[in-house]
């Protein structure tokens, strides 16, 4: 039978009934749950169950032996496997539901159009206001199309930054602005009490741990996070085989692996191909524009031709139709409209030409710009080419006046000997003169 103690514990605790009924402590590696009604109840020192701050005491308490333990389960048996874990990993999808509750814990409730609504999206997004670094995973979470609701964005939230390993830092950063948390948990929240600091003092040990999570096929939206204990009650039964039962799981779970990871494999090679070929498209596409664009050019041209016929035509019809006031005035409305219609597509298509012309333009400017360009290197070579023949010319020259001086130094020199010769017959004849 239902005690009033148990009802106002029930009213008090709609969201964690599981965890305000029991007391849960902790002995070495097992968890111990206790009821409340089978704790004595002393008198006037200390508070009795039916205070609310005893309640909201005895949560977080809960909460954090219950995140002790399922952090250390979760490195124990991911050090023990020795690979990267998934989202299947039954002690890591209990870490994800033991984290949404201790975020969950004293949340104020928002009156919504439906009702009132307690989502823990609104503190995780304070984040990337404190750290920078956790602006990339908001912007993945608010990309991804298959999340539509705020607590389905959280759970995408906490698997992103475990997987970035910053999850620890994070709820350390938020932890430390209580004065931005007030805006959304009640005074006695986990978050905004010590107990919130042990627990993201204890995440820092997850940084050893490897996660792999797809979350584009996952619905997070709608999943159920209730707290399963007998991962953590001590079961004699369940301690026998478990060796075996351990390396078949184990077995199990490689395999697992490996199939997501070649799944995963494909999907990035049918992205690049797909990459692919959405380039080989978007070369063929410019290629067909750039065609499209010139004959754009000489419909337009003949548009306008014809427009300006039109034209000239109604104006002459509007004028016969002034002279002769006997015509129907709907048709002469009909005829204004229509010119103003046909006056509207001629000034549209003279803008359209005016640019085209423009961008010819430029082209036939760019073109006379590379004529000059090569007239004056032409012009250049010309000269060159004259300077080369002006100093083959002056060094033909010069050879023939080298020959030439080469030529006359030889006279001088043959002149010289034969007036040595001379000279010295002459001293020779002077000599005999003297002798006789």
């Amino acid at each position: 039978m239902p005690t009033p103690t148990t009802d106002k514990i029930t009213q008090a605790a709609m969201e964690t009934i599981y965890l305000c009924k029991f007391r849960v402590s902790m002995d070495g590696e097992w968890l111990c749950l206790r009821e409340l009604d089978d704790i004595s109840l002393t008198p006037d020192p200390e508070p009795t169950h039916e205070d609310p701050n005893y309640l909201m005491a005895n949560e977080r308490m809960n909460l954090m032996n219950m995140a002790k333990l399922s952090i250390k389960g979760l490195i124990e048996s991911a050090l023990n496997l020795g690979r990267t874990l998934d989202s299947d990993y039954a002690p890591l999808q209990q870490f994800f539901v033991v984290m949404e509750h201790c975020l969950k814990h004293g949340l104020k409730a928002k009156k919504t159009f439906l009702g009132q609504n307690k989502s823990f999206w609104g503190p995780l997004e304070l984040v990337e206001k404190l750290v920078p670094e956790a602006a990339e995973i908001t912007a993945s979470v608010k990309d991804l199309p298959g999340l539509k609701t705020p607590v389905g964005r959280g759970r995408a939230w906490l698997r992103l930054a475990l997987m970035q390993k910053k999850l620890s830092e994070y709820m350390k950063a938020l932890i430390n602005r209580k004065d931005l948390l007030s805006e959304f948990y009640e005074p006695n929240a986990l978050m905004m009490e010590e107990e919130g600091a042990i627990i993201a003092g204890l995440l820092v040990g997850l940084n050893v741990i490897d996660a792999n999570f797809c979350m584009k096929g996952e619905d997070l939206d709608s999943q159920v996070g209730v707290i399963d204990f007998s991962m953590y009650l001590k079961d004699g039964n369940s301690t026998k085989g478990s060796e075996g039962d351990g390396q078949i799981t184990a077995i199990l779970d490689q395999k697992n692996y490996v199939e997501e990871l070649n799944r995963h494999l494909s999907a990035t090679v049918n992205n690049l191909q797909a990459k692919v070929d959405a380039l080989e498209k978007s070369n063929t596409k410019l290629t067909e524009e750039l065609a499209v664009a010139n004959n754009r050019i000489i419909t337009l041209q003949e548009e306008m031709e014809r427009v300006k016929e039109e034209s000239s035509y109604i104006l002459e019809s509007n004028r016969k139709v002034g002279l002769y006031r006997t015509a129907d005035g709907q048709a002469l409305t009909e005829a204004r409209k229509q010119l103003k219609e046909e006056t509207q597509l001629r000034l549209d298509v003279e803008k359209e030409l005016e640019v085209q012309i423009g961008m010819r333009q430029e082209m036939e400017l760019a073109m006379k710009m590379l004529e000059k360009d090569v007239c004056e290197k032409q012009d250049a070579l010309v000269a060159l080419r004259q300077q080369l023949d002006d100093l083959r010319a002056l060094k033909h020259e010069l050879s023939f006046k080298l020959q030439s001086s080469d030529m006359g130094v030889k006279q001088k020199s043959e002149l010289n000997s034969r007036l040595e010769e001379k000279t010295n017959q002459m001293a020779a004849t002077i000599k005999q003169l003297e002798q006789r």
